[in-house]
């Protein structure tokens, strides 16, 4: 059996190294036999919100976790769209879609759905993938009760 030199371990060499033992139990080794789906992306709440076949809780729940693309402006902020009824700020589900309706080179930052109804200024609402197949608009009020579930699901 060849000798090791003195403060080397195992087959590494590397001192003060130590490999632990296998898990005898196999605690943690194992995959599930049936792992839990992962949750739809914004783009998949969007368009099954939009179609109908997603209640406004599930899409809540969904849009309050997921990644939202904002275009912006030379100033910090939310950049608002006044053409319409109500101002509304144009939000999306991927940096795909933002870049269909802002173009390749267009400036963005990326808040978490939780996030944008934290910062919303009062009386705007927000539309998700304005040029998108499924667009969903959220008017002020929208934006009030969407704010109100979201209290009342952290907080009860």
């Amino acid at each position: 059996m060849p000798h090791q030199p003195h403060g080397q371990h195992g087959q590494h060499g590397q001192h003060g190294q130590h490999q632990a033992p296998p898990d005898p139990s196999g605690y943690g080794q194992q995959q599930p036999l049936y792992p839990e789906p992962s949750p739809p992306s914004l783009g998949e709440g969007v368009r099954a919100f939009a179609t109908g076949t997603m209640s406004p809780e599930d899409f809540q729940g969904i849009f309050h976790n997921s990644r939202v693309y904002c275009p912006r402006g030379d100033t910090p902020g939310f950049l608002a769209l006044h053409s319409t009824q109500q101002p509304v700020i144009p939000m999306f589900s991927t940096l795909k879609e933002l870049r269909a309706y802002a173009g390749k080179e267009s400036r963005y930052f990326v808040i978490t759905g939780a996030e944008v109804l934290d910062l919303l200024p009062s009386g705007y609402g927000f539309v998700l993938d304005i040029e998108g197949d499924h667009r969903v608009v959220f008017d002020a009020k929208a934006v009030t009760e969407m704010v109100d579930f979201a209290m009342h699901r952290m907080y009860g």
